[in-house]
């Protein structure tokens, strides 16, 4: 068995989202390993319930802890709100970091108190959410705005298309209309439509995007666990995905420009089993330039 500072960070979303807070974790932490998992099989997390996205997040979790992660990033605010209190409170020898709504910086933005916050309902009737902006938001107006189907743009693709950026507009409208000066983008499949969202806000606005916070708060967590990965050379990464492997393969591409293997698992009976071989290629873990890595111990599963 490995050492506990070897095995990798295990991250997970509904779906491609969480790659916008991955790839900042990568850039700050590049030496260290992760295995990416994305539960597309269930995407979006936003529409259903606490207690069916908190089993889901159970189950998600033992699963890349039994691979050999060290630690957990939720890396989706809807999983955040309903279950990261339940991870911390079942698992609590992992360091497990989610995604909190970045209110406190946007309040310390701000010039004129009015914030925006775009995200699903499932954050806005969270506690997470309720007990940030309880802490945070005194003497600040906040403008919650719900952007129902703007995942599911990011997740088939449609970054930048006539009807996304109408689902923008009409996200925006009330936001703006308020006369907010700072947008917190609360959903992390939103990051890949910030170019969009900022050139509707105009330059006077704003848009706080919380990934490369997460990553430099992970780095923190790490070392204080003496955790941090020791080895000097580039981190190995696996993704694994419940729906279709060569739709997240094409995703992957499209917003983290890196080319993968992806491993393929299903859901049954509440559990998650092997689904066949990785696609495309034979193994789900790849380092950069395409070279496949040593064979590993409990740390890379």
């Amino acid at each position: 068995m490995n050492d506990p500072d070897e095995g990798p960070i295990g991250v997970f979303d509904s779906g491609v989202g969480g790659l916008s807070v991955w790839r900042e974790i990568v850039r700050a932490l590049p030496h260290e390993d992760t295995i990416y998992f994305a539960d597309q099989v269930h995407v979006p997390y936003g529409p259903r319930g606490e207690i069916e996205i908190r089993g889901f997040c159970d189950v998600i979790a033992r699963y890349l802890l039994d691979r050999g992660c060290k630690a957990l990033v939720v890396a989706c605010n809807t999983a955040s709100a309903a279950a990261l209190k339940h991870l911390r409170d079942t698992l609590p020898g992992i360091p497990t970091i989610g995604m909190e709504p970045a209110v406190k910086p946007a309040v310390a933005l701000t010039k004129n108190g009015v914030v925006g916050i775009m995200a699903t309902p499932a954050t806005f009737q969270g506690r997470l959410f309720q007990a940030t902006a309880g802490r945070h938001a005194t003497g600040i107006r906040l403008v919650n705005q719900v952007c129902d189907g703007l995942a599911e743009h990011v997740e088939a693709g449609d970054l930048g298309g006539p009807d996304t950026e109408a689902l923008l507009r009409r996200c925006l409208a009330p936001i703006l209309e308020a006369g907010a000066d700072t947008i917190v983008l609360a959903c992390s499949h939103y990051p890949f439509v910030i170019d969009t969202i900022r050139r509707i806000a105009g330059p006077g606005v704003a848009v706080i995007d919380p990934a490369p916070a997460i990553a430099r708060h992970l780095g923190d967590v790490l070392a204080r666990h003496g955790l941090s990965g020791r080895e000097p050379r580039p981190g190995e990464h696996r993704f694994v995905t419940s729906g279709d492997p060569g739709r997240f393969s094409a995703a992957l591409a499209r917003l983290a420009g890196v080319q993968s293997p992806v491993e393929a698992v299903r859901w049954s009976s509440g559990a998650l089993r092997p689904a066949g071989p990785p696609g495309p290629g034979r193994s789900g873990q790849l380092r950069p330039g395409g070279r496949r890595p040593r064979r590993r111990g409990r740390g890379s599963g």
